[in-house]
């Protein structure tokens, strides 16, 4: 049967195949080589496999098929000799195909055959081995059991009984030890022995599979997976424990014991899961504490996942903000002191990380590996802790509206940000943008509150303001107020420290960090700044009323041995207006002590030191210096910040320009105002007035202010004041110290802003910074025009006759009433000093003013006369000169302003009828009046009739061709 499945799997069919061959009647097989050319049916066009194919189906039946007697039972009842040596034909046909495709199979496996063959000899070879092996055994069997007593074999099996129960015992106490190495593991781990539990498990588990066959260690071996279990739960508690408190022995005992165990991969992995989960564990602990709603404690681990941390943050109240922010951040930074620690010990300490320090050899690829996998984890650990204590904050600090704290607050939680964007840059040199974006957006929206609420209490002040000195020190300057203090810091880079300054920027030294200096105690977020000094500008009472200066004194305010060369110019000037009072009736001197006199005039020799500022100006440089806070906390609003301070200079600006020379603001060019500072008049008032009330409250525009008013406090109009010249002195002299402080800032605020928006800043104190000295004139000028009785004089000349015969060798009356205003002046103006600083400027502008409104009075005098001779024209010329006389006297303006105005108007009562047409087209100074009286009383004399109507027509003409 097997062979006829062979030839079955031979011959290549699908189907089974009855052979007609036994089992071992090979020899039957023909002796003829088939070749492929030779056929016995050489006419029969069908090839071999056609012919398998007609084989019927039913010799391949089963085994006990007679090929034979089927043939036999299928011939026919009438038998045709033809028909059946056909029918045979086929039949030999088919078996000549069969025979072929077998002998062909033959001949393709004989290689195989022969190696079958091959081990079927060696078969019999190897059991007629084993049979001799048997035999030779059994005779040696018989013979050892006729020779060998009963005794003898007792004692050899009683001697191997005692080696079986020696073994036994043994077993037996390592058994014993396994069983209380149970009490033993317990001691370990409570003395938190991690490594050695774990190794001691290790080898009790090693000691009981080696007598795993003993029924008992069954239970001992689940023990012992029990308690290996137990202890890895133990480890993972403790390695949670380390994620607040970190203890380098202690974890390194954990780190061995995870080695023990084969997972000091796993061990990193679970170190950062444990710090995510205590990160937020502790996070929602302390927003819940501050809320007041749940108690941390009393909730479970589980409870958190149901509340969110964004949720519970809008719960805290504003008054708990602060506080849970910083409890926030002092608990982060405990959980990122602990890790940069183990990042450290790492570094240091780890064999891991230090895989060729034992040898001098090449660490192995992996050593290298090791190394690699545990420097990145340790990487991947610091982003994601710093990331999830950004989130924490950054929910936190957008949690609320911040608009209306109070700046200090709002200063302190600025502080408390970048404090620890300061930390999360040493921990992981991040660029903490999420942060940087939260105080961002808290900053735009409470500077824009803070800004408008600045705007107000600007007006309000200017509008209270009662224009008088604000007693600061000689020595003032802006860096002295604790707003700027943080500037101080700036310009000493290299003395730095941890201290938070008023601006809420961090000092860090350059040798160590926060998690040097706080590694063992303390937090960054404890430190509360203290000043390095007590802010001291404003001068002691006794330091003004006495004027003691000192030459240590003068040497801390900044005063040189120049100042005092200044001071002693004094002595050019008369002594009657070196006194304290004259009486204006009488001339009177009142007497008084020299001593009394020395100290008035060492009072007024410290007072000119003084900066003119009020109290509305240092409050507005309070608020410049705060806004320099912010743009130093937050660079990326510092040119909204600028526009700000901008708007903040404009608007006192534009205050003093309107209180006190609101002329200016109808006509600014008939002032002498530049057109820079016109234009900046105009642009404040169009972009930053508001002049009308709104409606309602938020129906103005929020960058528009209201428009400023004069408190009733200051009146202008007094003469006993001189038209509130000081009011006037301190309002003008403020402003122009205001702007003398912001050009000092004019680098610092450069720096801080964007490259592509200083051109903003240059045009801004190009046009308007540095432009408000021009202010002095306009407001100066309304006090020069009306101090001194200039229409008193004019009556005076008029009333004076010019058409003299004889030449007078004394001046006028009026002369003398006009010089001894200027004295009067002169000395109102010199007490007005020993009150407030007059800076030498103003006297300049006021003098300059009172000087070309004298000389055009004494033109409009002189033009009024009706007849003058040459003799009237010599006594002009006296008058004026004795006039100059006493002005050089009282007033220290070389060159005497608009002389030639007078001179040059007197010389031409000299000039002939050619000389005066040329003159008068010349000079388009003088009005058509002087320019007349000049032709009719002056040069008519001598010009004949028509000349002279020629030269009033060129007058009028002259007139007419004005603009209008």
């Amino acid at each position: 049967m097997a062979l006829r499945d062979r030839f079955r799997s031979f011959l290549g069919l699908d189907r089974s195949q009855k052979d007609s061959f036994d089992g071992d009647s090979t020899e039957n097989l023909p002796e003829v080589v088939y070749k492929d050319d030779v056929r016995e049916f050489q006419d029969d066009p069908r090839s071999d496999e056609e012919v398998l194919g007609e084989i019927k189906e039913i010799y391949f039946s089963d085994s006990s098929f007679d090929s034979s007697d089927h043939e036999l039972h299928q011939l026919p009842e009438v038998l045709d000799l033809d028909d059946l040596d056909d029918y045979r034909n086929n039949l030999r046909r088919q078996l000549q195909a069969v025979s072929k495709t077998l002998y062909k199979k033959v001949l393709d496996n004989h290689n195989q055959f022969v190696q079958e063959l091959q081990r079927v000899m060696d078969l019999q070879e190897s059991l007629h081995t084993a049979s001799s092996i048997c035999d030779r055994g059994r005779r040696h069997l018989d013979r050892a059991k006729r020779g060998v007593s009963v005794g003898g074999l007792g004692i050899l099996a009683k001697h191997r009984k005692k080696q079986h129960l020696l073994i036994l015992l043994d077993s037996l106490r390592t058994i014993k030890t396994l069983q209380k190495t149970d009490v033993r593991l317990k001691e370990m781990l409570e003395e938190e022995d991690y490594p050695g539990a774990i190794n001691l498990c290790l080898e009790c588990e090693k000691a009981a599979q080696a007598f795993k066959h003993y029924s008992c260690i069954s239970e001992l071996s689940s023990n012992l997976q029990e308690t290996l279990i137990d202890i890895e739960k133990q480890l993972d508690v403790a390695l949670g424990k380390i994620c607040k408190n970190f203890n380098p022995v202690n974890y390194e005992r954990l780190l061995t014991a995870y080695k023990y165990l084969g997972k000091t991969e796993i061990a990193l992995d679970q170190l950062i899961i444990h710090f995510m989960t205590a990160i937020n564990h502790e996070s929602f602990s302390v927003v819940l504490d501050h809320t007041g709603e749940y108690s941390a404690e009393a909730l479970s681990e589980d409870s958190f996942q149901h509340f969110h941390f964004e949720e519970q943050c809008k719960k805290v109240s504003v008054d708990q903000f602060t506080p849970c922010l910083l409890d926030l951040c002092k608990t982060l930074w405990s959980f990122m002191l602990s890790y940069h620690q183990i990042y450290k010990w790492h570094e240091q300490y780890d064999p891991a990380m230090h895989p060729s320090a034992t040898g001098h050899e090449e660490p192995s690829a992996e050593a290298a590996y090791n190394k690699n996998y545990i420097q990145q984890k340790l990487d991947h650990g610091l982003n994601r802790i710093w990331k999830e204590v950004q989130e924490r904050i950054k929910s936190h600090v957008l949690s609320h509206d911040l608009s209306y704290f109070k700046y200090d607050d709002f200063i302190y939680v600025l502080d408390l940000v970048n404090r620890l964007i300061a930390v999360g840059e040493e921990f992981c040199s991040s660029s903490s943008e999420d942060l940087h974006e939260s105080i961002r957006k808290q900053t735009v929206k409470y500077f824009k509150t803070y800004h408008r609420t600045r705007m107000d209490e600007l007006r309000m002040f200017l509008e209270n303001e009662a224009w008088e000195l604000c007693p600061v020190k000689a020595s003032f300057k802006i860096v002295d107020l604790s707003e700027f203090r943080f500037m101080k810091h700036q310009q000493q880079p290299h003395i730095k420290s941890h201290k938070r300054t008023p601006s809420g920027t961090v000092h860090v030294t350059a040798d160590t960090g926060f998690f040097s200096r706080y590694s063992t105690h303390g937090n960054p977020f404890d430190d509360v700044y203290v000043e390095d000094e007590v802010e001291d500008v404003l001068a002691e009472n006794g330091e003004v009323a006495d004027g003691d200066v000192n030459e240590n004194n003068k040497r801390s305010r900044g005063l040189s041995q120049e100042d005092d060369e200044e001071d002693d110019e004094d002595d050019d000037v008369p002594e009657e207006l070196k006194l304290d009072y004259v009486d204006e009736k009488t001339g009177e001197i009142p007497s008084s002590g020299s001593e009394t006199s020395a100290n008035s005039r060492k009072h007024q020799k410290f007072l000119s030191k003084v900066p003119c500022i009020t109290n509305t100006t240092l409050n507005v440089l309070r608020v410049f210096g705060k806004y320099m806070q912010m743009m130093n906390v937050l660079k990326p609003i510092a040119f909204d910040v600028v526009i700000c301070m901008s708007q903040l200079f404009d608007y006192y600006l534009f205050s003093v320009a309107s209180f006190f020379a609101p002329e200016v603001m109808v006509d600014g060019s008939a002032h002498g105002l530049s057109i820079k500072l016109r234009t900046s008049l105009k642009r404040i008032s169009d972009n930053l007035i508001q002049h009308e009330q709104p409606e309602t409250l938020n129906s103005g525009n929020d960058m528009k202010v209201l428009h400023p008013y004069l408190s009733a406090l200051v009146d202008l109009s007094r003469v006993e004041t001189m038209f509130g010249l000081s009011e006037r002195i301190i309002a003008t002299e403020s402003l122009i110290f205001l702007a003398g402080q912001f050009e000092f800032l004019h680098p610092h605020l450069e720096a801080m802003i964007p490259a592509n928006k200083r051109a903003f800043l240059s045009q801004f104190y190009s046009q308007t910074v540095s432009t408000v000295q021009e202010l002095r004139r306009p407001v100066y000028r309304s006090v020069a025009a009306r101090v001194l009785d200039y229409d008193q004089t004019l009556q005076k000349m008029v009333g004076v006759r010019w058409d003299i015969r004889d030449i007078m060798s004394q001046h006028n009356a009026y002369v003398d009433m006009l010089v001894r205003e200027l004295q009067v002046f002169s000395m109102r103006l010199a007490q007005l000093a020993k009150q407030i600083p007059v800076p030498q400027e103003a006297r300049t502008v006021l003098w300059d003013h009172c000087v070309r409104l004298v000389n055009r009075t004494f033109v409009e005098g002189f033009a009024s006369a009706k007849k003058c001779s040459n003799e009237g024209r010599a006594l002009m010329q006296l008058d004026f000169q004795q006039y100059l006389m006493k002005l050089e006297k009282l007033t220290d303006i070389r060159p005497i302003p608009d002389r030639e105005f007078v001179e040059t108007y007197v010389k031409a009562f000299y000039l002939t009828e050619n000389e005066m047409e040329r003159w008068i087209r010349e000079h388009k100074e003088y009005t058509p009046k002087q320019l007349t009286s000049l032709v009719t009383c002056g040069v008519g004399s001598h010009v004949t009739k028509k000349g002279k109507q020629k030269l009033l027509s060129i007058i009028e003409d002259m007139e007419r061709s004005k603009p209008r």
